[in-house]
């Protein structure tokens, strides 16, 4: 348990300094986009650059999770369009004779879950069949579907007993690998268990952890050289995911005006959001730490309009800064800014007059729509 907290503080750790170098890249690739016309030859590879570095944010979530510092962020999703999307990021990792194929529905009922967590089902699962083909060439095949689960399917599920008779949309991987022995099954969820080489097996713990989470059910089906298939089951939440949102056209009609304060530690994030809020329309002023932010602020309190504020900072941290500010302005409009997760960023500002919560890593839509709704 002691080793176990102490990998979370180490995983925490990384995924904040992690999300914060992932602000410079994705907000710098965000503003280059905004400048590129989209007939551009760059900007089909531009948009690879933000949807990996994006998949890095999410994986980095799952850092926060395992360090407990992190939350489920359910919303409504398609689980083909997310496959799709996953399975990109990580054709490249499979080995060199592994194929992917994909069955995916159309018009899948939505399933209420966290996309970065469900993302790294998918991951794990991909990934543990490609290695189980290892390089001797085979195939995975991924689907999605809405199955009709009775009691006799549910009962031989893991994580199944308590769920009700019903339709569930379901994802499926599979491959022609080598199997897996009943005894092997038997164990392959317990944490660190692992059939490859020492420092693996958290994997499918993991897998099976975010499953029940989301009030599912996973099915094996394995036989020593016949190989495997994992079966996932989540409740439907209704009715197909809706179409995208608004074009970036109409997203980009929002300007503001004014002063606007940035105060952040890494020197990356400063410029990005300068950046970003120059081209919004607003003049920026910017601190380095805490201490200087209130000084900035306090020789400018007529014209700041608002205040980007990181959490974490030397000299005064963001909540004593925050505290400071609201002394010199009680109705001072402050954005927590933040690599860690939001319920875990501002629980200790509940009640404190908090204006929003702004997540790193962010891009120039995040921001423009955060400064919009406290400045609108």
């Amino acid at each position: 348990m002691q080793k176990l907290e102490s990998l979370g503080v180490l995983a925490g750790g990384i995924a904040h300094d992690f999300n914060n170098l992932l602000t410079g890249v994705i907000g710098n690739a965000s503003l280059i986009q905004m400048e590129l016309a989209e007939a551009s030859p760059l900007a089909a590879p531009l948009s690879e650059i933000i949807h990996a570095a994006q998949h890095a944010a999410d994986l980095c979530q799952q850092m926060l999770a395992y360090a407990g510092k992190g939350r489920f962020v359910l919303r409504d999703l398609d689980l083909s369009t997310l496959v799709r999307e996953t399975a990109q990021l990580i054709e490249r990792s499979i080995a060199k004779g592994v194929s992917l194929q994909f069955h995916l529905a159309g018009k899948l009922p939505a399933v209420n879950g966290d996309p970065s967590q469900l993302r790294q089902v998918v991951m794990n699962l991909v990934m543990n069949a490609s290695e189980a083909i290892g390089n001797r060439g085979g195939t995975v095949h991924i689907s999605t579907a809405v199955l009709h689960a009775d009691r006799g399917l549910l009962d031989t599920a893991f994580s199944a007993q308590q769920l009700p008779e019903g339709d569930y949309v379901q994802l499926e991987v599979s491959d022609n690998g080598e199997g897996m022995s009943a005894e092997t099954i038997s164990r392959i969820f317990d944490p660190f268990f692992t059939t490859k080489f020492t420092g693996r097996g958290m994997g499918l713990a993991a897998v099976l952890g975010i499953v029940r989470g989301h009030n599912g059910a996973l099915k094996v089906y394995s036989e020593p050289g016949k190989g495997t298939a994992f079966k996932i089951l989540l409740p439907c939440a209704g009715m197909a995911v809706a179409a995208a949102g608004p074009s970036r056209s109409a997203a980009d009609a929002w300007r503001g005006s004014g002063v606007v304060l940035v105060a952040d530690d890494e020197e990356t994030v400063r410029k990005i959001a300068v950046r970003m809020l120059e081209s919004f329309g607003f003049t920026v002023l910017t601190a380095s730490n805490g201490r200087e932010a209130v000084e900035r602020y306090r020789a400018a309190t007529d014209e700041v309009r608002a205040v980007l504020l990181d959490l974490t900072m030397p000299q005064l941290d963001g909540e004593a800064t925050f505290r400071e500010l609201q002394e010199l302005s009680p109705g001072v409009r402050v954005v927590l800014m933040s690599g860690y997760n939001e319920q875990e960023a501002v629980q200790r500002f509940i009640n404190q007059g908090l204006a929003g919560f702004l997540q790193k890593p962010f891009d120039m839509e995040s921001l423009r729509q955060r400064m919009k709704e406290i400045l609108a």
